[in-house]
């Protein structure tokens, strides 16, 4: 157990408890081998169709978590995977829940998927799965862009506890947790640093 960095409460990782202790899951080493790891399984299960292959993030850190495993395709195949960004607040089944929590509805950024996504083979990448809900969210918000040829998953940490008869094709890791643990991935294009911890609420 260690206690956040200063740099860490900085990013919105820390509750009102500057104290708080947690438990590092991924360093930015880890996080860089999973996603190696991930992008090498796409590409072999896609072996015979990359022409047809698309990565879509769901916003927030699922978009730079798919750039990211795009530019190892381009390094390791040459292939330029087209790559976009999915927002999924309206399709959210917790968003009314979560304004009156607020006070007000959730920012709805806009997706950008800069192609076609009928019958591409479409990975949806993000960082933490959970319930399943997020998941189905996005599936339901890429469907309405077009009808793929398949939708894959990959995820960077699977923490369990599915609502939702969901899981995924790629995962960096797995992670057993409790409810009343949270899994926070911060990103250098988000958080401006690279680390996943777990926390005790």
């Amino acid at each position: 157990m260690r206690r956040l960095s200063a740099g860490a409460r900085r990013h919105g990782t820390a509750n009102a408890i500057e104290a708080q202790t947690f438990t590092e899951i991924l360093s930015k080493d880890g996080i860089d081998r999973s996603l190696r790891r991930i992008s090498h399984e796409i590409l072999e299960r896609n072996a015979s169709s990359l022409d047809d292959l698309a990565l879509v993030g769901v916003l927030t850190r699922g978009a730079p978590l798919a750039s990211r495993i795009a530019d190892n395709v381009r390094h390791f195949e040459g292939l330029e995977v087209p790559v976009g960004a999915l927002d999924i607040t309206l399709h959210r089944d917790d968003r009314e829940a979560l304004g009156a929590q607020r006070g007000e509805y959730p920012e709805v950024r806009g997706s950008h998927v800069p192609f076609d996504v009928t019958g591409k083979t479409v990975v949806l990448v993000d960082d933490v799965l959970y319930t399943g809900r997020t998941a189905r969210a996005a599936m339901d918000a890429l469907l309405e862009l077009g009808r793929p040829a398949a939708i894959r998953l990959a995820i960077l940490v699977d923490r369990g506890h599915r609502e939702l008869p969901i899981r995924a094709d790629h995962v960096g890791k797995n992670v057993p947790t409790s409810r009343d643990e949270s899994v926070r991935v911060r990103l250098v294009e988000t958080d401006g640093e690279d680390g996943v911890i777990r926390v005790a609420d």
